[in-house]
C-alpha cells in the first residue's frame, strides 16, 4: 500500500470502500456551505478522511461562544480575529497536508452559489454539497443548485437537543424522463428539500441556537450522520445511502427515521418536478441596503406575506436586552460579541439593524436572533 494511503487504512478495510473507493474519495471536490457548528465538524472528519478538495464558504468571524460545539476553532483564533473559513483552512493543513482547501470569506446568495458550486477557478464542478448553514433561504438554494446541475445535497440542522439529516440525490429531469445521474440509473435518486418543506418557515417562527441554546453532541451527531452519507455517495455505495429523514431528540431520548420518499411522487414541487429554480433566481432571496449616515443596514426578507409573531420573538429576545413591541414593530437592544446593536423587526419580515455598516453582519445578527 502507498505511503499516501497508509493513514486511511482503517476505513479501507470496509466492505464496498477499499483502495478504489479511497481513491474516488481523495479525486472528490465538496462544497461545504457554512463553517460554524456543523460546517467544522464536517470540514474536519472529511479531511480526515481523505477528500481531495473542499471548498469552505463563511461570512462569519470566530467568536468565545463557538467553541463549545464548533471543533476547529481555539481560542487563539477568538483573539487573532479569524474569519472562520480561513481558520477551517489553517486547521486542516495541520490534519491532512493531502487535502486542498479553498477558504472563501463570503455571505452565500443566490448572486454566487452558482458558480460557487460549479465554476470556481482551479475547482469547476463539485461533487456533492455539504449543508452547514444556519438558515432555510441558503439551504432552498443549496438544493435549487443540486437539482439544477444534478449534485448530491446533504442536509443537516441542528438546535437545542434535536437535529436533522437527510441526503437528496436529485431527481434531474421531469417526470417521465430519464436521468443520467449514477444514482437515477439505479433508481435511487430522492425528493429534494422542496418537496418535503415546500416553503421555508416565515422569520422569527424556529428556534436559533442564539435563542434556544444547542448542545455540542446534537451537533456532532448530524454532522457526522451528513459525512457518512457523503462517504457513501462518493465511493459509490448509493444502495446503502438513506431514504429516510433522521429527527432525533438527545433530551427526550427519540431516534426517527421520516419515510419522505413518496414526498416526490404525491407532490407538485416547483424545484424537481416543474423545473423552477425559485430560489436560485432570487424570487424568494432577502436584499441589504446600507442606510446613509445612519450606521445601519435594512434587511428585506421575502416572507411569502406571512406575518411575524412578535410575542414569541419577544420571548425569545427578553434574555438578550430590552425588548418594546406593538403591533407594527418590534425593537431590541442585543449585544453580540461584545457589540452593542439595535434590532428593528416589521411585521412583514423587514428588519433594520443599527450598530454596522456591513451587511454580512447585519444579516448574521438577523440569523441569530430572529431566525431565517
Amino acid at each position: 500500500m502507498g505511503q499516501d494511503l497508509e493513514r486511511y487504512h482503517r476505513q479501507m478495510l470496509l466492505p464496498g470502500f477499499g483502495e478504489a473507493g479511497q481513491r474516488r474519495l481523495m479525486d472528490a471536490k465538496i462544497l461545504v456551505v457554512g463553517c460554524g457548528a456543523l460546517g467544522t465538524v464536517i470540514a474536519n472528519m472529511l479531511a480526515r478522511a481523505g477528500v481531495g478538495h473542499l471548498v469552505i464558504v463563511d461570512r462569519d468571524f470566530i467568536e468565545i461562544t463557538n467553541l463549545q460545539r464548533q471543533v476547529l476553532f481555539d481560542e487563539r483564533d477568538v483573539a487573532e480575529g479569524i474569519p472562520k473559513a480561513e481558520a477551517a483552512k489553517r486547521k486542516i493543513a495541520g490534519i491532512n497536508s493531502q487535502v486542498t482547501v479553498e477558504a472563501i470569506v463570503d455571505d452565500v446568495n443566490h448572486t454566487n452559489i452558482e458558480k460557487l458550486a460549479t465554476q470556481l477557478p482551479g475547482v469547476g464542478r463539485v461533487d456533492l454539497i455539504m449543508d452547514g448553514v444556519d438558515n432555510f433561504e441558503t439551504r432552498y438554494l443549496a438544493n435549487d443548485v443540486a437539482v439544477k446541475h444534478g449534485i448530491p445535497y446533504i442536509y443537516g440542522g441542528a438546535v437545542g437537543t434535536v437535529g436533522a439529516s437527510y441526503a437528496v440525490l436529485p431527481h434531474t429531469v421531469a417526470p417521465g424522463e430519464t436521468g443520467e445521474t449514477p444514482w437515477e440509473k439505479v433508481g435511487r435518486a430522492t425528493p429534494c428539500l422542496r418537496c418535503i418543506f415546500e416553503q421555508a418557515p416565515p422569520p422569527g417562527v424556529n428556534p436559533t441556537c442564539d435563542t434556544a441554546g444547542v448542545i455540542g453532541p446534537a451537533v456532532s451527531i448530524v454532522a457526522n450522520y451528513q459525512v457518512a452519507e457523503a462517504l457513501k455517495i462518493l465511493t459509490g455505495n448509493l444502495e446503502t445511502v438513506s431514504p429516510t429523514m433522521l429527527n432525533f431528540d438527545l433530551w427526550s431520548n427519540i431516534f426517527k427515521q421520516f419515510k419522505v420518499a413518496r414526498a416526490y411522487d404525491v407532490g407538485e414541487c416547483e424545484c424537481c418536478k416543474k423545473r423552477n429554480f425559485e430560489f436560485l433566481d432570487g424570487k424568494f432571496g432577502s436584499s441589504t441596503t446600507t442606510l446613509c449616515g445612519r450606521n445601519a443596514v435594512q434587511l428585506s426578507q421575502k416572507s411569502n406575506g406571512q406575518k411575524l409573531d412578535f410575542d414569541e420573538i419577544a420571548k425569545r429576545l427578553q434574555a438578550h436586552g430590552k425588548v418594546t413591541a406593538n403591533k407594527f414593530m418590534l425593537r431590541a437592544d442585543i449585544t453580540d460579541n461584545g457589540e452593542p446593536y439595535e434590532l428593528t423587526l416589521f411585521n412583514d419580515g423587514r428588519a433594520i439593524v443599527k450598530g454596522t455598516k456591513h451587511a454580512n453582519v447585519a444579516k448574521s445578527i438577523y440569523a441569530k436572533y430572529v431566525g431565517a
